[in-house]
């Protein structure tokens, strides 16, 4: 059996991010292929085939062709145990793809070579960034007409501020697309090959074909050869140093649609990626091989199954093993809870699990028990993982239910969808009247959607524009001091907090009650 340092040592866990329409999913797709958890990959759109991304199990992801919920997979692949977390690219769903983000070890981001760095891949790749987590870049689309391949690194390493190292180089692109020149496994890799057996090429010493091909009466052959002197004179040096500590970026090139160099990059990512990492906690750090069992939970999602109406709370495991029936510790509140019922998945796909280790994701049906950041653990020191982050919701909306007779389903929909953490609920002190509050507008959307057709509820949501919004301590409540400008409501945790109208409002207020202290809960440290 083996022990578990060496089932810890052979995890990897990897968010994949990208700003939408990249290949973000495609790619996710492809891998679970190579990993054999899937016999046939779909794509985002299913198009005639009628199949769609295995990643995407949300009907409403299938219809508009977008992910809006991290999706959780895992497979093997070569003796290691893969958790591959794909992340929503719409800039609406940030706040799921940032707590993602803290539930994983490494990044995959994947560029579209066409539109190269985008804004929804900045401000994740920052995520990263932040946390120091090792980044690994798959260039995406090569088979398609493109951004010069130099153009490509300069922008990765000028925007982003990140040294980059090609591990492979793309031999042409677009129509005139004929492979890649690997680097890193000194072969060149064929984007058509009538024969499987000959698709890889071997390099001599010097970085040539070592047999006689047609490619090396190709122009694109000899402008490749002197790229890659140029990249190995005038480029980055390779470094498991830089790659670990997040400063430097390997580089792929590839086409997930067509699966060309998806294999490479998972071979290469699989080598230099790490381990389940030690995580800090408000007792220190947390060795991932500790035999005490700890996790946190990043994500909770209700109806996966809209038959059962289950809720899972999604947990990634930080030290120790798992065990189903073992009794932990919930930090927040002290008491004990037993983990008799637990799950892997392939996106909507659950499978009982028995045991898991650092490094693994597991999900655990949730009666009501867990909140998102939640830690449970199995030692006596009742300590916490650092805080997810949390969004201050700047757009709102009324919400009620069209059909007065459908209330109780109502309440439940919206408790169960408040609950999930990509909107927040919010009543008003005076009317007691709903309000959700979101940081983008599809949010609202998905929830409407939801609530039709998982709880059986229309919905009327009516908007009442951006707002400010500041907390108040319930000792300092004047419900005088509501008004049109300054709207006085409850959280669903039932804190004060003040909706205004727009920041002159809030200046206005301040300074009217100077003794009365607003502070926003999502800014503390």
């Amino acid at each position: 059996m083996p022990t578990l340092h060496d089932q810890v040592q052979s995890r990897r866990t990897f968010a994949i991010i990208s700003h939408p329409d990249a290949g973000k999913t495609t790619l996710t797709e492809k891998l679970l292929l190579f990993g054999g958890a899937i016999r046939d990959a779909g794509t985002v759109k299913a198009r005639k085939t009628g199949k769609y991304a295995t990643s995407d199990w949300m009907e409403i992801e299938k219809q508009r062709g977008i992910s809006v919920t991290s999706s959780v997979m895992q497979f093997d692949y070569n003796d290691f145990r893969v958790n591959i977390l794909d992340t929503p690219g719409h800039q609406d769903f940030s706040e799921d793809t940032y707590r993602t983000l803290m539930a994983v070890d490494s990044a995959v981001m994947v560029v579209d070579s066409a539109k190269g760095i985008e804004d929804q891949t900045m401000k994740l790749f920052k995520v990263c960034r932040m946390r120091g987590i090792p980044i690994f870049t798959f260039i995406n689309k090569m088979d398609r007409q493109g951004k010069e391949p130099l153009e490509l690194l300069a922008e990765l390493e000028e925007v982003l501020g990140i040294e980059t190292y090609p591990m492979n180089w793309p031999i042409g692109m677009g129509k005139d697309f004929v492979g890649i020149y690997d680097r890193f496994n000194n072969r060149i890799e064929q984007f058509k090959s009538e024969d499987e057996t000959n698709r890889f090429l071997p390099l001599n010493e010097e970085g040539e074909l070592e047999i006689e091909h047609e490619l090396q009466e190709s122009p694109l052959y000899e402008q490749t050869l002197e790229e890659i002197m140029l990249l190995s004179e005038a480029g980055n040096q390779f470094s498991e140093e830089k790659i670990a500590n997040g400063t430097l970026s390997p580089v792929f090139f590839g086409s997930a649609l067509t699966t060309f160099g998806v294999q490479t990059f998972l071979d290469a990512y699989l080598q230099f990626a790490p381990a389940p990492q030690a995580r800090m906690s408000t007792s220190g750090e947390v060795d991932p091989e500790s035999q005490d069992f700890s996790g946190f939970i990043f994500k909770i999602q209700a109806n996966m199954n809209p038959k059962h109406r289950d809720r899972i709370a999604f947990l990634r495991i930080c030290s120790g093993k798992f065990e189903r029936g073992m009794s932990v510790n919930l930090s927040r509140t002290g008491k004990p809870i037993n983990l008799s019922s637990s799950t892997q998945f392939l996106a909507d796909d659950r499978n009982t699990v028995n045991e898991a280790v650092s490094g693994d994701i597991i999900g655990l049906y949730d009666t009501g028990n867990y909140q998102i950041g939640d830690t449970i653990t199995t030692s006596k020191d009742m300590y916490q993982f650092e805080r997810l982050p949390q969004f201050t919701p700047e757009l709102f909306v009324r919400v009620t239910a069209k059909n007065v007779m459908k209330q109780k389903h109502f309440h439940k929909g919206i408790h169960q969808l408040v609950q999930e953490g990509a909107i927040q609920l919010f009543k008003t002190v005076r009317m007691e009247e709903y309000l959700l509050g979101a940081v983008g507008q599809l949010q609202f959307e998905v929830f409407e959607h939801r609530m039709r057709n998982e709880y059986n509820v229309e919905v009327l949501m009516e908007r009442i524009g951006s707002k400010v919004t500041r907390w108040v301590e319930a000792d300092k409540v004047d419900e005088n001091l509501h008004s049109s400008r300054s709207i006085l409501v409850k959280d669903r945790y039932e804190k004060y907090a003040f909706l205004f109208e727009n920041e002159f409002a809030l200046r206005w207020f301040n300074d009217k009650n100077p003794d009365i202290e607003l502070y926003n809960p999502m800014d503390i440290k």
